[in-house]
């Protein structure tokens, strides 16, 4: 997937403007994914810290070897079906960011109640597909969830934000000052022979956030008027793959299933049941009388859980880490 999200990037950018973000784990083989891209531009976190110090590394890195740049946030666990469309759409957020001290996030219209995402309220329309963001929200509970589906106004928050990255530097020393220096002090040494040991020593000091929490919302506390962030509606096809109902909807659009059922088997046997997603290869699968259920066999693991809590997922991931079972994530 992350081949498909630079391959999709780069008829609007290049590969030499591509910095890829990741854990150590995976530096490697994203370096062998990607052969188009310098190796120096692939980061190895050495602990994980969210999107903010991430995201903020690379703009104080540009901001020393490219002032002007404009930077983009694109997870590489996202379906898009209509890439020209996503590239018209991107084209048009490079230039509202590029206009000022700007800040444009593609906010995705909902098609339900969804509570694993955060929400954008959007305000007055400001030219055509642009509209002025009232507020970033949290994830809803089903009850509010249903509340934003009917208000008409809010959407899904895609996580792909685009700035200037002397605006995005700016608004971490505003909100993130500690942070913000330490990134800052990282990002003088990229290119030299200090840049991987003061990345190892100081980077674990910054705060654990993502970008949302850490300025997009304190951002916009100011008002419509004066947070200058702006919600392009994004009609392009957009799956985030981050959790297995997720899953589930992408392998519906992609091929209906008989009676809404997904499944990964080695043969099934379905009676009264729909509506399912059913993970287990190598195996025969029977599902009688049951329906919107997640069971996804990862060999020494099982889940089971609705779809509608698929979302809930990450408690049991917290759950293993405190037990020191890491292996079975």
């Amino acid at each position: 997937m992350i081949q498909e999200t630079v391959a999709r990037l780069l008829p609007v950018s290049n590969p030499r403007n591509v910095w890829i973000i990741s854990n150590g784990d995976l530096a490697e083989n994203i370096s062998r994914q990607l052969q188009q891209v310098s190796k120096k531009q692939i980061l190895a976190e050495p602990v994980g810290r969210n999107t903010a110090p991430a995201i903020g590394l690379a703009a104080f890195i540009l901001l020393h070897h490219d002032p002007d740049a404009i930077l983009g946030l694109f997870p590489s666990d996202h379906v898009i079906a209509n890439e020209c469309r996503f590239q018209r759409d991107l084209k048009l957020a490079i230039e509202i960011a590029n206009a000022g001290e700007n800040i444009v996030v593609m906010g995705v219209k909902p098609t339900r109640p969804e509570t694993g995402y955060g929400y954008i309220e959007t305000g007055a329309e400001v030219r055509d597909s642009v509209l002025r963001v009232r507020r970033f929200v949290e994830k809803p509970d089903a009850e509010r969830a249903q509340q934003y589906l009917d208000a008409g106004n809010f959407y899904w928050n895609s996580g792909m934000f685009v700035w200037s990255a002397s605006t995005l530097a700016a608004a971490l020393m505003e909100y993130l000052p500690e942070t913000a220096q330490i990134l800052e002090e990282i990002a003088s040494t990229y290119g030299t022979p200090k840049f991987e040991r003061t990345f190892r020593r100081l980077y674990p000091k910054c705060i654990d956030k993502s970008v949302d929490y850490a300025i997009l919302e304190p951002r916009s506390a100011g008002g419509e008027e004066a947070s200058n962030i702006y919600c392009i509606p994004a009609d392009f096809g957009w799956n985030d793959l981050g959790s297995w109902a997720a899953h589930y909807e992408h392998r519906l659009s992609q091929r209906p299933a008989k009676d809404a059922n997904v499944l990964h088997s080695e043969g099934s046997f379905v009676v009264d049941a729909s509506s399912n997603y059913i993970h287990a290869p190598g195996k025969f699968v029977a599902a009688i009388g049951v329906d919107d259920l997640v069971v996804v066999d990862s060999g020494d693991a099982l889940l089971i859980t609705t779809r509608e809590r698929a979302q809930d997922v990450g408690k049991i991931v917290k759950y293993l880490d405190t037990q020191k079972l890491t292996k079975l994530t």
